[in-house]
């Protein structure tokens, strides 16, 4: 019966974590889709997701403090709460950082467009990233954990394109080097993101092989 109780606790954990990664999902796609349209509204209606991602962090927190002061977790179960714990804190990073882009994107909204066919490219992998990061913990999944670390070479390989992107429109036009920064910075969130992810996909791997990625 305690057991029991126990596996429908761990069960509730696996769901709070899949909520809380399909809201860094949308705080993602909110601050891409701001850059890319360039509509400060919508960010300043909408975006309100960073603060949804916190209180989420602190309800799974807590989820996980009851499971280990209520119940007798054996090593195995430890090793899956400990790492959820450690899981939700990149996922509160990822959270900020793309409300990081969004702050950004409120202060270049009126400038044109440079071209951001890298940037959008680079969202779609960071959200892939994070959406198979979490997958691979409610499924248990080594293989899909690793797919999600290796997959990390993708996202550096865009963010050095889009410097070397800006790096040229730099030397042709350097009025519109201010510009151009505040687009790296942008690229260098979702870089972070996709860093993020890879932590979270490497606390899969120790859940399941009680390894950290460097001792494997």
């Amino acid at each position: 019966m305690v057991r029991k109780r126990f596996d429908e606790q761990l069960e509730e954990l696996n769901v709070q974590l899949i909520e809380m990664g399909a809201l860094c999902e949308d705080a993602i796609n909110l601050a891409v889709d701001a850059f890319l349209k360039r509509d400060v509204s919508e960010i300043q209606g909408k975006f309100h997701l960073e603060e949804v991602i916190d209180q989420k962090e602190k309800d799974i927190e807590a989820l996980c403090l009851r499971l280990l002061l209520q119940q007798q977790p054996v090593a195995s179960d430890l090793r899956t709460i400990s790492s959820a714990l450690k899981m939700i804190s990149d996922m509160e990073r990822i959270g900020d950082q793309a409300e990081d882009i969004a702050e950004i994107t409120k202060h270049i909204a009126d400038r044109d467009l440079v071209s951001s066919t890298h940037i959008e490219d680079m969202a779609k992998a960071t959200i892939k990233m994070v959406t198979e990061s979490v997958e691979s913990y409610v499924q248990k999944d080594f293989e899909l954990a690793q797919a999600v670390i290796d997959y990390d070479d993708v996202v550096d390989d865009l963010f050095n394109r889009v410097k070397e992107e800006l790096t040229r429109i730099i030397l042709a036009d350097r009025d519109r080097a201010e510009y151009c920064m505040d687009v790296l910075m942008i690229s260098k969130y979702f870089e972070r993101i996709g860093d993020h992810a890879t932590n979270i996909a490497e606390w899969v791997q120790f859940a399941l092989t009680g390894k950290h990625a460097e001792e494997s």
